[in-house]
């Protein structure tokens, strides 16, 4: 009898040195990329990636989706969306170590969610997504109806997330944390997710690893810039906002 092996199964990324095209996109500015021997390391069921813009996000979290099998747009390792636009150079630089190898999974990538759900609606089973037509749905409402629908734990598999949050409400957000909490405890599914997001940087027992400064490490929330942008707003809304607005750079009386 085999013994059940839980999540994660992908275990580590390793960039080998030989097969990096230094000069090319996306290696001349990503810090993290240049350190000698660079790899990261998976050890939580749910890893979620936090960083400023341009920190490298969805650029690392695109090149493990073209490594493991995954369109370039979106989708699962049997949807082709047409044209992915040139081949992937740290995809190519990448070695993935798994335990076991699963193919099964999607690639979700908010930026190109209006093209996936055009070919899920076209050539999909829609009982597969809610049993209603994606773009017939509000943004937010097909951005659920996909995950809670077709992304399952009853199988092992891979789930890359880009900023899934972008059309979720609060609210909904809070909804989406809670099929993350799903996701970790069935121990069958693997996520990982990058998002500026507090809400789902708050799941419990997840890896959140920061991007920023050019170096990869664990961060808890509160030590985010996210966390504390948020907190100090909201905690205190109008003097944010009179330090924002005020044209002198001090704080109105």
């Amino acid at each position: 009898m085999t013994s059940r092996v839980s999540s994660p199964f992908l275990r580590k990324i390793t960039l080998l040195a030989d097969k990096a095209e230094w000069g090319n996109h996306p290696f001349p500015s990503l810090g993290f990329l240049r350190q000698a021997g660079f790899s990261l390391d998976f050890i939580s069921p749910i890893t979620i990636l936090v960083g400023e813009n341009g920190s490298g996000k969805s650029t690392l979290l695109e090149a493990l989706a073209a490594s493991a099998g995954f369109p370039a747009l979106g989708g699962s390792q049997h949807h082709r969306l047409g044209s992915e636009g040139p081949e992937n150079a740290l995809a190519r630089a990448l070695r993935l170590s798994w335990l076991p190898k699963v193919s099964n999974g999607f690639f979700f990538r908010a930026e190109s969610f209006f093209g996936l759900a055009s070919y899920i609606d076209e050539v999909a089973d829609l009982g597969n997504y809610g049993g209603r037509n994606l773009h017939h749905q509000s943004h937010g409402e097909s951005f659920l109806a996909l995950f809670d629908n077709r992304l399952g734990a009853n199988q092992r598999a891979l789930y890359l997330l880009d900023e899934p949050e972008v059309a979720l409400s609060p609210t909904r957000q809070l909804a989406f944390l809670r099929l993350l909490w799903d996701w970790q405890r069935s121990g069958r599914v693997q996520a990982i997710i990058a998002t500026h997001s507090p809400i789902l940087m708050s799941l419990p027992g997840a890896t959140l690893l920061s991007l920023d400064g050019d170096v990869i490490r664990p961060v808890r929330p509160e030590e985010t810039e996210h966390y504390r942008v948020m907190r100090s707003f909201l905690g205190n809304p109008e003097r944010a906002l009179r330090q924002l607005l005020n044209d002198d750079g001090e704080e109105s009386p």
